[in-house]
């Protein structure tokens, strides 16, 4: 893995992997940062990528901005749009030409239009690639509720505020989301959480943290015996 604080042309990323993390700059209620899912995602690939032995990772800047239009009409949510995104992301994986291929980490929901699009284009343009998501568990909720909650009490626990925390919406996920493709998260969400951070904890988020890691670096394990 390439040093991410300077980075300088390798001929050596030829035969490397790019990793193109995908976060979000969106409301998370009121305890939690705007880049909450940038946070996790960058957490969760350095840890992954460090796990994968004999195999050149090229770490890509994070787009920190993707589809958040299901959080319009909270403060601070900024937004490119599922067209702006499918666009943008296969224009970088066009790019990469010069690496065996490009591993989408994906750290944000709302990206799930976009990366079909996504995955159907660079399929159409021979372009090699895979596409990964932080994986469900029993358990889990969908939006700065317990999972990210704790997720970031154990990553960054001084960017919570603590004394912010109240419950959101409860809810099956598929139910939620069938309402949010409609009227998006305020339709389901005054405060614009889905769950209850009241429960999290850092130790539950230790505990998903390692469930995602595992998860992507599996991911590449196989990605790099394929490519």
């Amino acid at each position: 893995m390439t040093d991410q604080s300077f980075l300088y042309a390798d001929s050596s990323h030829r035969n490397g992997i790019v990793v193109l993390p995908l976060g979000a700059w969106e409301q998370h209620g009121l305890h939690l940062p705007l880049n909450t899912d940038s946070i996790i995602i960058n957490a969760v690939v350095e840890a992954a990528v460090k796990q994968v032995m004999n195999a050149t990772m090229f770490i890509a800047p994070t787009l920190a901005i993707t589809a958040s239009d299901e959080h319009d009409g909270f403060s601070g949510t900024l937004s490119t749009g599922t067209e702006a995104l499918v666009q943008s992301v296969v224009a970088i994986c066009r790019s990469a030409s010069w690496a065996r291929g490009v591993c989408i980490a994906n750290g944000h929901g709302g990206n799930a239009d976009a990366l079909q699009h996504i995955a159907s284009a660079l399929h159409h343009e021979g372009i090699t690639h895979s596409i990964w998501s932080l994986p469900s568990y029993k358990g889990g909720d969908m939006h700065a509720g317990h999972t990210e909650t704790s997720l970031m009490l154990y990553l960054q626990p001084e960017a919570v505020r603590t004394d912010a925390i109240e419950p959101g919406t409860s809810g099956s996920p598929s139910d939620l989301v069938d309402s949010m493709r409609s009227g998006g998260v305020k339709a389901v969400s005054v405060n614009g959480v889905l769950g209850d951070p009241t429960t999290a904890t850092a130790a539950h988020g230790n505990d998903v943290f390692t469930l995602y890691t595992n998860s992507f670096a599996s991911h590449l394990t196989t990605v790099c015996s394929n490519w």
